[in-house]
């Protein structure tokens, strides 16, 4: 590659559609975030009613060895055809180069709010059961705990998630965390085909360092009913009142333990029951990932 992932060497951004030859002239102002588009939604509600073609197909009938791959088309590095027809969760290629970026983008992915304490990224959806959501391309999301029950159970020795190819079901405990003798399921956030899963969670589990939001990431899932599976998803303001609420209930938990709320007065110790001995790992996982 000759180009940085998620770079350009120029401004121009054409989108997709317009590449494809579907519409006349149109720039892209998101970056290639497709799934946050109204024009692209619009098109795709419009192309499966029939009322014009798929970006997609038009591409497909070009010969294979001139189809651009979706990296080359967003002008993250030089032409490459894709391998796949187009169904990026099936590439291999393509989970290799969204590794790269992901390391490349852990340093400072996102914006964060702080609510008492936990950061919470802006733009990322939260389940009840302390799991997050991030969307990606081509329907597929990436998935992860969040900082509040990471501080809370943390650091954990291992998390298990179905493997590449294998279903999830939103609401289901499809996720184990371990900590020495103790352990627990995370409720699945949405339903789909995990594509992809992090293997340094096996290997090593996940401690408050690597950032539960970034290097820390669990699996990549494809959704078919997107739309459905973030319907009871929090976001923005009701994720930080939900947010708020547990932490006042995990407060109130280390006040009967009488003791300290945090290592340096200030903010909750990365490792609660460690700090806590009082605190029962049992009884917060229990209360907090609601499975």
């Amino acid at each position: 590659m000759s180009q940085n992932p998620r770079k350009r060497k120029d401004a121009a951004k054409p989108c997709i559609w317009m590449q494809a030859g579907v519409v006349r002239k149109k720039d892209c102002p998101r970056d290639y975030q497709c799934l946050i588009c109204p024009y692209d939604r619009a098109l795709r509600r419009t192309a499966a009613a029939g009322g014009l073609t798929h970006w997609k197909d038009e591409m497909r009938k070009l010969p294979r060895e001139k189809r651009p791959c979706i990296h080359s088309m967003k002008g993250e590095m030089e032409f490459k055809a894709c391998p796949e027809d187009y169904q990026c969760f099936r590439c291999g290629f393509d989970h290799y180069f969204e590794a790269l970026y992901h390391v490349s983008a852990s340093v400072n992915p996102v914006e964060f709010l702080d609510v008492k304490g936990f950061s919470l990224p802006h733009g990322y959806y939260l389940h009840q059961g302390h799991t997050w959501i991030k969307l990606e391309e081509d329907a597929t999301v990436r998935i992860g705990l969040d900082d509040f029950i990471l501080r809370a159970l943390g650091p954990l020795d291992r998390i298990e998630a179905p493997l590449a190819g294998e279903t999830m079901s939103r609401n289901t405990p499809r996720i184990t965390l371990r900590r020495e003798e103790n352990s627990a399921q995370a409720l699945s956030p949405v339903s789909g085909v995990v594509t992809e899963i992090n293997p340094l969670l096996r290997e090593s589990g996940l401690e408050t360092s690597m950032g539960p939001y970034t290097r820390g990431w669990i699996a990549r899932v494809r959704c078919e009913g997107l739309r459905e599976e973030l319907s009871s998803a929090l976001l923005g303001a009701e994720a930080t009142q939900f947010l708020e609420a547990e932490s006042e209930a995990l407060f109130s938990k280390i006040a009967d333990c009488q003791g300290p709320l945090a290592a340096d007065g200030g903010e909750l110790a990365p490792d609660l029951c460690g700090n806590l001995p009082d605190l029962d790992w049992g009884d917060l996982a229990r209360t907090f990932l609601r499975s």
